[in-house]
């Protein structure tokens, strides 16, 4: 099959002209002219997924909002990165992230570190918009180095892709539909016992928040690589 060229187009963000590469997404041409569009499930080296729905923006002439991370640009396109209404939306499911599960920042890892704080603070959100459920589930420990805590999971996969995508271990994956989702280790063993990890801890590195830590760490003292990821991309090119 012949791939299509590639060109380059036109359009405005926020009534700035700009150009990118008409297979680059709506976020990449963004953060190419310094537009930041905030992000949780995306990272740079990782495929993007599009599923926490933090980056929703406005494209004119659509009556709905869509994610900048897997939306490829259009010649011509007006794209707002910020408005009310994708504040309200966003905060909305920044809430809906909340309310799910535990977030209990006082005691958590990465308090201060944690992606999902940032945005919690970026955006102004003081309480959530919705009930909170506080789905309990058993924290996996049994890894010598690392903690899995699937209560804190925002289940934004960053770790199933770095771990098959970087790694090719493919370890990680996601089991359970709805609220009762969760990160598993091959058939839902403890962590000790898969046969696929590698103990890289890459997964841990890339997780936004402290569902993934190390070992023998207080509350704040987690800090993650996240650049973990493409400092290994550029190390394979330049071999």
């Amino acid at each position: 099959m012949l791939k299509d060229k590639v060109r380059v187009k036109t359009f405005k963000i926020d009534d700035m002209d700009v150009t990118g590469r008409s297979d680059a997404t709506i976020l990449e041409v963004a953060r190419d002219h310094g537009i930041k569009i905030p992000t949780l499930c995306h990272l740079e080296g990782l495929s993007s997924v599009g599923s926490c729905r933090i980056c929703l923006v406005e494209v004119k002439g659509s009556k709905n909002l869509v994610p900048a991370c897997t939306s490829k640009i259009k010649e011509g396109m007006e794209v707002i990165t910020n408005s009310e209404k994708i504040a309200s939306h966003r905060k909305m499911v920044l809430s809906m992230i909340f309310a799910e599960r535990t977030h209990t920042c006082s005691v958590c890892v990465s308090n201060g570190h944690c992606e999902l704080q940032d945005q919690a603070i970026e955006l102004g959100l003081e309480h959530s918009y919705v009930p909170y459920i506080h789905k309990h589930f058993e924290i996996d420990a049994s890894h010598k180095d690392y903690v899995y805590d699937p209560n804190r999971c925002i289940l934004c996969t960053r770790c199933v892709r770095v771990c098959d995508e970087v790694e090719g271990a493919h370890a990680l994956d996601i089991f359970g539909r709805g609220i009762d989702s969760k990160i598993i280790h091959d058939m839902d063993e403890p962590w000790a016992q898969s046969e696929s990890c590698t103990s890289c801890g890459k997964c841990v590195q890339v997780c936004p928040t402290g569902a993934l830590f190390e070992k023998g760490l207080s509350a704040t003292e987690m800090v993650k690589r996240k650049n973990i990821v493409t400092n290994l991309i550029q190390a394979r090119n330049d071999k």
